[in-house]
């Protein structure tokens, strides 16, 4: 008999100690919502865009637009989940960094051996398959490019990669 009033014990705090843990795990979580993040887009000159300043069709632009501005421009949409802790924190350094390597919306301030060297990276991205990025296409699949939208935007990155000026 003693045995099974042990066992009821232990049952009872094992219990208690993970309705504890829970609620401290909750604590932390909300705590982490107090926590800035910068979400928000540099203004926009539409001179400097990139898509303003080359040829584009309505299908490349769209498709640029759709799989590539939302990191590489001052054009962000901010899903839902950016504004929870700890995934906003991804998604902000996400941006960050995405418009550091290349901001379409300040296309005009790049000096030509910089776009001609993006214009570059563009096609070698697509063509080994690491852009649009994976963990950004799982959460946006309209994202996904087929095959034939990656054809469109190599020859079209190289297009207009000739025609610098």
């Amino acid at each position: 008999m003693p045995f099974v009033i042990n066992q009821r014990t232990n049952t009872r705090r094992m219990g208690n100690f993970i309705k504890k843990l829970g609620l401290l795990i909750v604590a932390v979580v909300l705590i982490l919502q107090f926590i800035p993040v910068d979400r928000t887009n540099p203004e926009i000159d539409k001179t400097k865009d990139f898509l303003t300043n080359v040829n584009a069709s309505p299908e490349i632009s769209n498709i640029i637009k759709t799989s590539c501005y939302d990191c590489h421009s001052n054009h962000t949409v901010w899903p839902w989940y950016s504004f929870v802790a700890p995934v906003s924190w991804v998604v902000a350094d996400h941006v960050e960094h995405g418009r550091k390597e290349l901001n379409f919306s300040e296309w005009t301030d790049f000096e030509f051996k910089r776009k001609d060297h993006k214009l570059e990276e563009c096609v070698e991205a697509i063509e080994e398959g690491w852009m649009p990025d994976g963990n950004y296409v799982k959460m946006h699949e309209e994202a996904n490019l087929t095959s034939e939208q990656r054809e469109l935007l190599i020859a079209f990155f190289k297009d207009a990669r000739s025609n610098l000026e």
